[in-house]
């Protein structure tokens, strides 16, 4: 792990020291530099679960990912810097309510002086900073509003959208090697049910918003105000790629 080229990736020149505050700042500067990306299984890279391979991708070639890489790469960062950081098997929720399989996204428990918070930079457009673990009231983000309820032995991450609440994901708290998630990592890039082999997307927080594209769609959302455009071409969606999310693909496609 070469920490100063990781924090130069990230854009971030703060303090190195294992608190909460620093924890807050990496998550955050994450989150606004690298996105949230699955563009390697539709151009039929297969994407291993290897923490070496994570790091390089994100750090060396400048590109994102999606749960598993983002995660693990910055779980990876976290851990040179310090922090104890466990990883956690989650499962996303499905618009019927259900939740997916185990090992369906992989999110992180980081403890600090006896404080956990789950921190996550892998599910997209989610909160911009850690969430206190044991708190279950509201706790409020740059991005709106979350909680973590219990249920049963479980826990879910929440969000309030437009007066009501909505689940992000389910959680346990077992600790989990990264090899426990390779099956469903498969999964998510061979299966026609999973979201991310239906289409392409790359996604980024803004320090006011969001920008998306979603195959030629692209969708930028300015302190609550969304607009969605058409794009014309491949060579547009290539542009946007590059203007928006600095990433060129190497072979052209």
């Amino acid at each position: 792990m070469n920490i100063d080229r990781y924090l130069h990736r990230i854009r971030y020149e703060g303090a190195r020291t294992p608190t909460i505050a620093t924890l807050r700042a990496l998550h955050r500067q994450h989150l606004l530099t690298v996105p949230f990306e699955n563009l390697d299984i539709h151009l039929g890279r297969p994407i291993a679960i290897d923490e070496d391979a994570f790091v390089r991708k994100v750090v060396e070639e400048r590109r994102g990912g999606f749960c598993y890489e983002l995660n693990g790469a910055f779980g990876a960062l976290l851990r040179a810097l310090g922090y104890n950081v466990a990883n956690l098997s989650a499962r996303a929720s499905s618009a019927d309510g259900s939740f997916g399989s185990e090992f369906d996204h992989l999110t992180l428990l980081v403890t600090i002086d006896g404080e956990r918070w789950i921190a996550d930079v892998g599910f997209g457009d989610s909160f911009l900073e850690p969430l206190r673990l044991d708190d279950r009231f509201d706790q409020n983000d740059p991005a709106g509003t979350f909680r973590i309820e219990q249920r049963d032995v479980d826990l879910v991450v929440c969000r309030s959208k437009t007066d009501a609440w909505s689940d992000e994901y389910l959680f346990t708290l077992g600790e989990h090697p990264l090899e426990d998630f390779a099956g469903m990592c498969r999964y998510h890039q061979t299966s026609p049910q999973s979201h991310f082999t239906r289409k392409r997307i790359c996604s980024m927080a803004t320090p006011d918003g969001r920008i998306t594209l979603s195959d030629l769609r692209l969708i930028t959302t300015t302190r609550g105000e969304r607009v969605e455009r058409e794009l014309a071409s491949e060579d547009e969606w290539r542009a946007v790629l590059r203007a928006e999310f600095a990433i060129s693909l190497a072979d052209g496609r």
